[in-house]
């Protein structure tokens, strides 16, 4: 069976390569005999790759450890739902699940009315460059990194990394590479429709594409929001985002994405920033595949991290001919937009945002990778710790904040929509600024944030106030997301840099204190469960004579790790101040060691994600991907 996998893997390289090279052929003699026949191999290739993934899917179930894999990252005693979602826990079986993410979607728009209104040249293009990434990852499977090597299969398997053992991360990882996959088709049809010139006697690219990039986005910010809280949760030091070069990685994806889907709309209302366009949506899916690069080379050291898995120089030159492919076509195909308004108008003022983004982006790459580049003058490299991030990109963030607050009232054109609605911005911004400093806060990151956040609330206030908003889904859309960034905006300002920290050693009936919170440690248990040992400590945390709750941090043992321990955190939510506990250990005194975080507004956080992910989703109701596009319709700047 795994060796009708594997040859399942190679007929779609093959297919692959074939049907991108009759593309290819029939592009060269300016001819499309071919293009049926490389419509209908898609169809071989996505069932292919289906096929794959069930037998795998069926052997992680059935514990079968004659394949390598499944004894990798399985054992008998592992519930099935984490067992189930081993796929995508190795190097393996993630990147098997990333192709048939890039498969899938290729299928779903090949059987959607929008291919049949493009020309067939910019269909032969879509599938040389669709082909090229399937192809790509099959042969990453067939060569490097193949899930279905067979072994003689042991009693039992290595097991899953505990890290791995937690609700976030059965989502996590998919949910990223359901986005990486998602912005393939909306790259591959860009890149085509310029290569081909028919861009005046179509639909626009993005227009045709649009449920790709509404359910991408939202799918790749759960993966980062969720990855987010996997770290809060799993890890024990209190925190959720450490900078991590892994971390950075996706977050690349999702900034450039972010710009475009904003200067997109720059676009859609003016016909301008097209070649750039095409440039960000091609960069998404690059900086994507450099995600990938950077946790399996092993160029980083990252707890996310496969370590050097043997593909890094296969990925390495993906990237890099993608980047220049993404460069080339942009800024050699067609001719330039019209010059944009200045920074007083939307469209300037959603440029100059989309630019700090991108600065955004390029200041954390080079920042990420800053330990490779500083080899070049010294033999002792060293990275960059998260003071340096937090001190550059996170003012920059706060400004994309502020910027995004401002936009709604401005015309495309230039001046103020509706003066009276600026005024009361401006106004809403400084008192919650002054509000905030006489409460205390005076952080200067963070008051602003904290100011500008306040100014998107504002702006969903007013523009809600009109009831003709509520029959308009994408509008609806768009709000949600700006108030989910306003949520997530006030928690990281709020947890960040005010957050508290206290280490207590506690024996039984003992008390410590952090700020007004009082925590009692009642009594510590130990036992088994399934696969380990734990020792847990129950402790009570009032704040003043109020009684908030419990928590009941652990240690673990897993029997297939060694005696290397676990941290189990525990937490008492709250809109205001969240208590974290976790457990770091025993004194020689039978004593526990605790440590107790208070974690101001870090709920908004989540819940602001929570509405960055969804909400967008009602985008997906507006208007239709077939409608005509800025270059068939008269153009009106001030709309």
């Amino acid at each position: 069976m795994y060796v009708f996998a594997s040859t399942m893997l190679f007929l779609t390289l093959l297919c692959a390569i074939s049907g991108g090279g009759l593309a290819l052929y029939d592009i060269w003699r300016g001819r499309c005999d071919t293009l049926p026949l490389v419509e209908k191999l898609h169809w071989f290739t996505t069932a292919a790759l289906l096929l794959a993934s069930a037998i795998l899917l069926h052997a992680l179930y059935w514990h079968d450890f004659e394949l390598k894999y499944v004894a990798g990252y399985t054992d008998l005693v592992l519930p099935v739902f984490y067992r189930l979602t081993a796929f995508w826990a190795g190097q393996e079986g993630s990147m098997l699940f990333w192709a048939l993410s890039v498969a899938l979607g290729g299928t779903l728009f090949a059987a959607s009315g929008a291919r049949k209104s493009l020309t067939p040249a910019t269909r032969l293009w879509h599938w040389v460059f669709f082909y090229a990434i399937v192809a790509f990852f099959t042969l990453i499977l067939t060569t490097w990194s193949n899930p279905f090597i067979a072994q003689t299969p042991p009693k039992d398997g290595n097991g899953l990394n505990p890290l791995l053992q937690n609700p976030g991360m059965i989502f996590h990882p998919p949910l990223l590479f359901l986005g990486y996959g998602g912005f393939a088709v909306p790259s591959c049809l860009a890149l085509a429709q310029t290569l081909s010139g028919k861009r005046n006697e179509e639909t626009a690219w993005f227009r045709l594409t649009r449920p790709f990039l509404l359910l991408a986005w939202p799918a790749l910010t759960a993966g980062i929001v969720l990855g987010a809280w996997w770290a809060y949760m799993e890890l024990g030091w209190g925190g959720y985002w450490a900078w991590d070069p892994v971390e950075n990685a996706s977050l690349l994806p999702w900034l450039i994405s972010t710009a475009a889907l904003h200067t997109l709309i720059v676009e859609d209302r003016s016909g301008k920033l097209g070649r750039v366009n095409v440039a960000m949506i091609v960069l998404t899916t690059v900086s994507a595949f450099f995600a990938t690069y950077l946790v399996r080379s092993g160029v980083v050291e990252s707890v996310h991290a496969f370590g050097d898995g043997s593909v890094g120089t296969p990925l390495t030159v993906f990237v890099l001919a993608g980047l220049l492919v993404a460069l080339r076509t942009a800024f050699t195909g067609g001719a330039g937009g019209e010059p944009l308004a200045g920074p007083g108008s939307r469209e300037g003022l959603i440029a100059l945002l989309a630019w700090v983004l991108l600065a955004l982006a390029a200041i954390i790459l080079v920042a990420t990778l800053w330990p490779q580049i500083s080899k070049f003058w010294t033999g002792v490299p060293k990275g960059l710790d998260a003071t340096f991030y937090n001190r550059v990109c996170l003012p920059l963030a706060a400004i994309v904040v502020v910027m995004a607050a401002f936009c709604p009232w401005l015309r495309m054109g230039g001046g103020a929509n509706r003066k009276n609605a600026l005024a009361g911005l401006v106004a809403c911004m400084l008192v919650s600024a002054a509000a905030l400093w006489m409460a205390g806060y005076r952080q200067g990151t963070a008051l602003l944030a904290a100011s500008a956040a306040s100014g998107l609330v504002y702006d969903a206030v007013l523009i809600l106030k009109n009831r003709a908003v509520f029959r308009s889904p994408s509008t609806l859309g768009a709000l949600g997301a700006h108030l989910g960034v306003a949520l997530v905006t006030i928690g990281i300002a709020f947890s960040g840099p005010y957050s508290g920290d206290e280490d207590m050693t506690l024996a039984q009936g003992q008390s410590g204190r952090i700020r007004e919170y009082t925590a009692t440690l009642l009594d510590i248990r130990s036992g088994r469960r399934p696969g380990y040992e734990y020792a847990a400590a129950r402790i009570e945390v009032r704040k003043g004579d109020r009684r908030l709750g419990l928590v009941e941090p652990e240690r673990r043992v897993y029997d297939k790790f060694g005696a290397m321990q676990f941290s189990e955190v525990d937490t008492i939510p709250g809109f205001g101040d969240e208590i974290y506990a976790s457990l770091l250990g025993f004194d020689g005194e039978k004593r526990v060691v605790v440590k107790i975080s208070v974690k101001p507004f870090v709920n908004w956080l989540w819940i602001g994600g929570a509405m960055l992910c969804l909400l967008p989703l009602l985008c997906l109701r507006g208007r239709k991907s077939g409608s005509p596009g800025p270059g068939q319709r008269e153009r009106n700047p001030s709309a």
